[in-house]
């Protein structure tokens, strides 16, 4: 009998002090301040292969997850071909999918990518804690998580916290 308003009493709780955390709409991450996890060396056909020294130039570097049959992942693309003419080095981790289509999209959109890594059961994804596509991280050119930005590249959000993030990044 006492039960039921203790529950809701402890999900009350929860609620009120996740309303008041520094960034409540940030995800945390345990990668970030960590060196960036192993990307796996699968190909998705003839483009790039990754490799661990691509993450480890000198200069920052995106990595990005992303599927064929993500709609926010399509919307990102345009900002995504834009950041390479701009000279951002960006790696491309293809996760869940299947590689003919990942393969039309990216003949179809233009790959942004140096390299692109084919994950198909998600296992990388998992080692970098991704939860959903797309999601992209700003990797220092030492090879450390600076920042994780979960959803696409468009909007306020972006405009907000994952552009000041990356200046931050290039500027040290």
């Amino acid at each position: 009998m006492i039960a039921p308003p203790l529950i809701f009493a402890g999900f009350a709780a929860l609620a009120y002090v996740g309303m008041f955390r520094d960034d409540p709409q940030g995800l945390p991450s345990t990668r970030v301040g960590q060196p960036a996890p192993a990307i796996t060396q699968d190909v998705l056909g003839d483009y790039p292969a990754f490799a661990p020294e691509m993450l480890k130039t000198g200069e920052v570097t995106l990595v990005n997850f992303w599927a064929s049959w993500c709609p926010p992942c399509r919307a990102e693309h345009p900002r995504l071909l834009q950041m390479q003419a701009e000279g951002v080095p960006i790696v491309g981790v293809n996760f869940k999918d299947q590689a003919r289509d990942a393969l039309s999209y990216l003949a179809d959109e233009t790959s942004p990518f140096e390299a692109v890594a084919f994950d198909p059961k998600g296992r990388t994804a998992i080692e970098w804690g991704v939860t959903a596509p797309p999601e992209t991280f700003i990797v220092s050119g030492e090879g450390e998580v600076l920042f994780r930005f979960a959803g696409p590249l468009v909007g306020s959000d972006y405009e907000q916290r994952f552009l000041p993030a990356l200046e931050a990044a290039q500027a040290d």
